[in-house]
């Protein structure tokens, strides 16, 4: 008989959505957690660190720019790799460079070791993000992407929410320095348990081992409870090699400035504000510990904005849920500026809270729906770029804007979001329900 010959595609939709993926998405997650908390923590500790080392507001805010200019260095470094390679090395040492430069920044003998020590961290953060989502992708039926997706962006929160409390219970009783020593312990866990991944079958499939993404394949319908057929054939076209400037050849010249401009603009709002959040609710006159709690507050308000956003991008779609989001997320942003009481204030953090992270997880689910195989880590990994270019310039900008006025700082940042939507609606094309394309050139705008 005949050997039945299948597409990827056709395999990943006859394996299904189960355990494996399931654990696939718990793995990644803690990963995603982790790395939040590496993030974020410097926010909370910066207060602690200033009066400790008399630092200025300049260098306070060089201290937040470190860990982005070396997540600019990991996105695009690991993300071009892993389209070489293959994903499952970045999988494993990204989460073990920023754990290790992680703990030993609680170390840090000086302000100068630390912000290095920051900058490497964030080296391995930075290849996560492209690793990690492509990985996981490739491993879900088309039915189901999206959703997962931003599914596992909300670790994300579950990271923040972690940093957030962890603050709240080590900074006031022990410092910073066990601050930033505590949250990388969840890194170096996962490390161990990300070695136990497989590579990504399509990634196999693609540079011609055909055999090895089959025996993948097998090993996750088993896991599912489901079977491919004995002797199946798996079919791909040729890929040509990849590299950065196939991003803007066509059909990809649009979408990859409207996501560059979108990564950007999300980043410069995200972090412009959130870098800065304990001290905009200390300039309302509470005290640090009071500001953690409004703090967990918000991040509380996360979880469902992404749980709703993974519930829109499969139902409106996700160019219409990013725009949306992101325009609610810059009127929040701004009504956040001009708030006259406490109550209008905090309402407006939470709402602004709900939307940008929901923006977020829609922005994942779409851009490595965006390009093939080839080009998947290497997009992800140049959008996310400019999270990091935006990322560096955010907490300088917020410092220098705060210190003329908190609403005009505020008011910037609104409109970075409220620009990133209109973007996000000018996307060439929605990506709900396609498969993931394997040729340069096969999604026409």
């Amino acid at each position: 008989m005949a050997a039945t010959v299948w597409t990827f595609d056709e395999a990943i939709e006859r394996v299904g959505l189960g355990r494996f993926q399931y654990k696939l998405m718990a793995i990644c997650g803690a990963g995603w957690a982790a790395d939040a908390m590496e993030v974020l923590l410097i926010s909370f500790a910066l207060p602690a660190i200033r009066q400790e080392w008399g630092l200025s507001t300049a260098q306070a805010g060089l201290l937040g720019t470190a860990i982005f200019l070396g997540m600019l260095a990991g996105a695009w470094f690991w993300g071009a790799l892993s389209d070489r390679i293959g994903r499952k090395l970045g999988f494993i040492l990204t989460v073990l460079i920023d754990s290790g430069f992680g703990l030993l920044s609680a170390l840090s003998p000086n302000f100068l070791t630390l912000v290095v020590l920051r900058a490497l961290t964030g080296f391995g953060v930075g290849g996560t993000l492209p690793v990690d989502y492509a990985i996981f992708a490739e491993y879900l039926p088309r039915g189901k992407r999206g959703r997962y997706l931003v599914y596992l962006e909300a670790f994300w929160a579950v990271g923040a929410l972690a940093a957030a409390l962890l603050a709240w219970l080590v900074v006031p009783r022990a410092g910073w320095r066990w601050l930033l020593a505590l949250s990388a312990l969840p890194g170096l866990i996962v490390f161990w348990i990300r070695r136990y991944v497989p590579e990504s079958p399509r990634f196999l499939l693609v540079h011609g081992r055909e055999e090895e993404a089959r025996r993948v394949l097998d090993q996750v319908a088993r896991e599912n409870g489901t079977a491919l057929p004995p002797g199946l054939r798996l079919t791909v076209p040729p890929a040509p090699r990849a590299a950065l400037r196939d991003l803007w050849r066509r059909p990809y010249t649009r979408t990859t400035a409207l996501l560059w401009a979108i990564w950007f603009g999300i980043s410069l709002g995200y972090y412009g504000v959130f870098t800065w959040l304990p001290s905009l609710f200390v300039g309302r006159g509470m005290t640090f510990l009071r500001s953690y709690e409004y703090i967990i507050l918000l991040t509380l308000a996360q979880l469902p904005g992404y749980f709703s956003a993974a519930y829109l991008v499969e139902r409106l779609g996700r160019r219409i849920t990013l725009g949306l989001y992101l325009l609610a997320s810059g009127l929040f942003t701004y009504l956040f500026a001009v708030a006259v009481t406490l109550p209008a204030y905090v309402a407006a953090a939470v709402w602004m809270s709900f939307f940008a992270l929901g923006a977020w997880g829609a922005l994942y689910a779409y851009t490595p729906e965006a390009y093939p195989t080839q080009l998947r880590t290497t997009g992800m990994g140049a959008a996310s770029g400019m999270t990091r270019i935006a990322g560096a310039l955010a907490p300088t900008l917020g410092g220098y804007l705060l210190g003329v006025s908190m609403p005009l700082a505020l008011t910037v940042f609104a409109a970075a979001y409220a620009l990133s939507g209109l973007a996000a609606l000018l996307l060439p094309y929605e990506t709900r329900g396609r498969p993931l394309a394997d040729v340069v050139g096969e999604i026409q705008a």
